[in-house]
């Protein structure tokens, strides 16, 4: 077990019998972490707490409380400070402890300890001594957002209750034109967690290459933030995921299976740090906001459609195309259906003397550039991105590039010669979104990362970015082509049935054209990466001039079902090819999701703290086929001890599985129980219920329900 699990904080007495009361309920909820528990001293820093000293002799005048965290702890590097009631202030050079008598008796004295909005969070040895009575406790220090002097402090409650304290939240997933969003369980304030996220500090590289060191830095959440986003992936330590995108998962989780950061959590910490498989962008976002948010560090996650990867820093994508109308396997660079990071908020005065950079920092555990020689992102400030500033810490230049890089298109001839048939300065950074404050609705933050696509300033600060990462030119803008083509859906695609879509061309010329159009669709991976080719055809077109003509087409579901899988994107592409000029090339591109049907979820008995209550999970095969390894997982804290899941089976057309759990809440306030169905056939179905959990003293509370 952990050095750090279980550590209690009840007085332990020496020979001359002191004992020392943490006030671990009242200090706990002043500090806002009774949520975590009430049996032992978590505090957050820049905030008072008192103790309750009582011995038969108290030497009121002369008594001493000293701190320290870490291995080799010392005063230069600010994890051992010493204070006394006869100064009022301690003796380290900073960090500095003061303490204060608030009101005394004889065998009796009440302090107000101050510890200072920069200590370095993390695990305390708290000795107090009086005279001949010592006593040593353990107490918890972490980052305090409702404190102004630190740096993490975040002036607006509903934001505090919203990126601090709330346990759930929502993960938006899908392509840009249909966005799909989950239910995901946070859960920091399970008692656990807590123990496992300083553990995780404690495993990281730095901390093991130099302790002492790593302890110090530990009061800058720049420093923490950066570390949590190297230890949430495991690609060159002993972190927490291991990534896996190449659709194979044997021995592990799907990635999509997982709704809860506290299941990954625990199953790291009980396996001694060795990492949980499967991980992917939006698990390890969500995982990561559980550690800062567990840590005191204000954290939201947010989602970028359209996201470049752009591999090689100049802040141009390329795209390929073979010239028979399918992307090839793999390119170096890529534009994903979405990419999920996390935002932490925090001061940045390490870059600038004003507060111009403060506020939401990119960060970014996904393993996917290694920086400094560890796969880390960040912290990068959102500003530094809307303002082209790529020459600011950290990683700026590889943000910027997910959001407003410019896209180029290529088709690569069967001798290997390359073509430019499209420059895209507008698709990619498309409705970057998070889940708003006090509400389940989604917020579209893409207006504090980029200005405006097509307008004159997001030009000039494109060029701005573009001068500051290569010190050359932006490129010019490339002409209208005079045949503009375009893929649209005609009607909700379903899956488990054919998509129907319809190809809308358009001609500016002043003649008519011959177009031979190649039509294909892709199985893809969210990433960008082509899984399987699934479908294609040829057809010639005769396109008038100054005219708009319409191309019905279909894409069977016999086609695409088999090999949908655990993808969820299909890109149907079309090139077209003018017969009289080969070198006129036009392209367009559709991503489609194909819509899953939906999973019930219900709940009956009334919502009080230890009172019983019933789940009930429901899904019913709509398809005239049997799906198989059918299974339901439901999740919670606060109302689940642990995971609940149904018997693997295969179920027949119409029939249904059904999930049916009974619970009692342990935890009061709003609370989220989140549902997962998969199969063979169809993957991350998820549904949520809503339930106000109300102390139980109260006999009245409210449901309410959302998918």
């Amino acid at each position: 077990m952990s050095e750090y699990l279980r550590s209690k904080n009840s007085a332990s007495q020496d020979q001359a019998a002191m004992n020392v009361d943490l006030q671990c309920v009242k200090n706990n909820t002043e500090h806002h972490t009774n949520e975590i528990t009430e049996e032992r001293l978590i505090v957050r820093r820049g905030q008072a707490f008192s103790l309750i000293l009582s011995a038969e002799r108290l030497d009121h005048n002369d008594i001493e409380i000293t701190a320290a965290t870490g291995p080799g702890a010392c005063e230069q590097k600010g994890t051992l400070s010493s204070c006394s009631t006869v100064t009022q202030r301690c003796s380290s050079i900073g960090k500095r402890w003061s303490v204060r008598v608030l009101n005394s008796s004889p065998s009796a004295v009440t302090l107000s300890v101050l510890c200072p909005s920069d200590a370095c969070i993390g695990l305390y040895s708290l000795s107090v001594r009086s005279g001949s009575c010592s006593n040593v406790n353990t107490l918890t220090v972490l980052f305090n957002p409702w404190c102004r002097d630190d740096w993490v402090f975040l002036p607006s409650e509903a934001e505090r209750q919203e990126f601090v304290m709330n346990e759930q939240g929502i993960v938006y997933k899908g392509v840009d034109e249909y966005i799909t969003n989950i239910s995901w369980d946070f859960g920091q304030f399970e008692e656990d967690i807590l123990d496992i996220c300083l553990k995780l500090l404690d495993v990281n590289p730095k901390c093991l290459k130099d302790a002492p060191e790593d302890y110090s830095a530990r009061c800058n959440p720049i420093y923490v933030s950066r570390v949590v986003s190297a230890m949430i992936n495991s690609d060159d330590d002993k972190g927490v995921l291991m990534g896996q995108w190449d659709g194979t998962f044997i021995g592990g989780t799907l990635p999509s299976n997982w709704s809860s950061s506290v299941d990954i959590l625990r199953q790291w910490i009980k396996y001694d740090c060795h990492p949980v498989k499967f991980g992917q962008c939006w698990v390890f976002a969500a995982v990561m906001c559980t550690v800062l948010r567990c840590l005191g560090i204000p954290c939201r996650v947010v989602t970028n459609f359209e996201s470049a990867h752009d591999t090689d820093h100049n802040l141009v994508v390329d795209e390929y195309f073979g010239d028979y109308g399918v992307r090839p396997k793999r390119n170096k660079d890529s534009v994903w259906n979405y990419h999920v990071w996390v935002e932490g908020w925090m001061k940045r005065p390490d870059l600038s003397q004003d507060s111009f950079y403060d506020g939401w920092q990119v960060l970014d555990p996904t393993p996917q550039e290694r920086n400094s020689g560890t796969y880390c992102c960040g912290p990068a400030p959102v500003k530094a991105v809307l303002e082209g500033h790529t020459d600011v810490k950290y990683e700026v230049p590889f943000v910027f590039g997910e959001v407003n890089a410019d896209k180029i298109t290529w088709l690569v001839m069967a001798n290997g010669s390359k073509q430019k048939i499209l420059s895209d300065t507008k698709t990619v950074g498309q409705k970057i979104s998070t889940k708003a404050v006090g509400s389940d609705s989604r917020q579209d933050i893409t207006d504090q990362y980029k200005h405006p696509e097509g307008s004159a300033k997001e030009r000039a600060v494109y060029s701005e970015a573009v001068k500051r990462v290569t010190g050359l030119k932006e490129s010019q803008t490339p002409l209208r082509p005079n045949i503009q083509m375009k893929v649209s859906l005609d009607g909700a695609p379903l899956n488990g049935g054919d998509i129907s879509l319809k190809l809308l061309l358009k001609s500016d010329s002043s003649k008519a054209q011959l177009l031979t159009l190649k039509m294909s669709a892709q199985v893809m991976r969210y990433t960008g990466n082509p899984a399987a080719d699934v479908w294609s055809h040829t057809a010639d077109l005769q396109l008038q001039p100054n005219t708009e003509q319409t191309l019905p087409f279909t894409l069977p579901f016999t086609a695409y079902g088999p090999k949908l899988l655990d993808n969820n994107c299909i890109k149907v592409s079309v090139i077209g090819t003018d017969k009289s000029d080969p070198n006129a090339v036009y392209l367009a591109e559709k991503d489609v999701v194909p819509h899953s049907p939906t999973l019930s979820v219900t709940v009956s008995g009334t919502p009080l703290q230890d009172s019983e209550m019933t789940a009930e999970v429901i899904f019913l095969n709509p398809l005239p086929l049997p799906l198989r390894n059918c299974s339901i997982m439901l999740t919670g804290s606060g109302l689940l001890k642990q995971t609940e899941q149904s018997n693997t089976v295969e179920l027949g057309p119409g029939k249904r599985i059904t999930l049916r759990v009974t619970f009692k809440p342990y935890k009061v306030g709003p609370k989220k129980l989140v549902a997962n169905f998969n199969s063979c056939t169809f993957k991350d179905i998820k549904a949520s219920v809503d339930i106000n959990v109300r102390p139980a003293t109260l006999r009245l509370g409210f449901l309410s329900f959302s998918r």
